[in-house]
């Protein structure tokens, strides 16, 4: 079987676990070297880093806090030092809290754009200056960035439309150089970060089309199409992956 990535190294943020671990599996498996960065579980990482390994490819984890911006060179320098380049990255990790966005604390927007605005940005600023030419960067954003469709989500929406903002921006930057840049519009998909259980879960299905929700590896599939050769003329866009809650 023909691996359309073999010989490309791929950096995935937050890929410890949920997306960023499916996202990193899904480049894997299409013959990718794959870096991943976590923030506090290392064990998890080394799970990652060991399933990766399984598939014949080089892998390695790397400790970084996304909501401290400033870290985000150096992760980018640790993986051009260890495996020698960069082809591919993907702005996985991501902060969310719902919460009332008029009478409630502002630290937790605050949070959520140090993570989905502020590091993001950096990671993909710092990702930018060495991708060679015909890379790829893929981000991570919402369905509520065009559907909000539920109260609390105000400060979430917002983060993750500011990412959306720059990427169509950087898509436009980068765009001489054949690199393409992206975002996911995410929907309802089952981690331990947003469990398929209670009312809110319910909730959250009937807003699908499909009426349920999605798996990590659905979105990591797609991640792995927009890495490939075959996406080479898709760029500047928010690519819906919601089950439909968008339709």
């Amino acid at each position: 079987m023909n691996k359309v990535l073999n010989g490309k190294v791929a950096l995935v943020t937050g890929g410890s676990r949920g997306i960023g671990a499916a996202s990193a599996m899904a480049l894997a498996a299409q013959g990718a070297n794959v870096a991943i960065s976590y923030t506090a579980n290392p064990d998890k990482a080394d799970g990652v880093v060991a399933a990766l390994r399984a598939l014949g490819v080089k892998a390695v984890a790397f400790q970084a806090d996304q909501g401290r911006p400033e870290q985000a060179t150096e992760l980018v320098a640790e993986v051009i030092q260890a495996f020698g380049k960069l082809d591919i990255l993907v702005a996985n990790a991501g902060a969310f809290e719902a919460g009332d966005s008029i009478h409630g604390d502002t630290s937790v927007f605050d949070r959520m754009r140090a993570v989905n605005v502020d590091g993001a940005i950096a990671t993909i600023r710092a990702a930018g200056k060495v991708i060679g030419e015909h890379g790829r960067i893929i981000a991570m954003a919402s369905v509520a960035v065009t559907r909000v469709g539920v109260p609390g989500l105000a400060d979430y929406a917002a983060s993750k439309a500011a990412l959306v903002g720059y990427v169509k921006g950087v898509a436009r930057d980068l765009g001489p150089k054949g690199i393409t840049v992206n975002a996911l519009g995410i929907g309802p998909v089952e981690t331990d970060m947003n469990p398929n259980v209670g009312d809110f879960a319910a909730f959250l299905t009937s807003t699908t089309a499909l009426g349920r929700y999605g798996q990590p590896d659905e979105i990591g599939a797609v991640v792995a199409f927009l890495a490939s050769p075959a996406a080479g003329f898709i760029t500047g866009c928010v690519v819906p992956v919601d089950g439909g809650v968008s339709a």
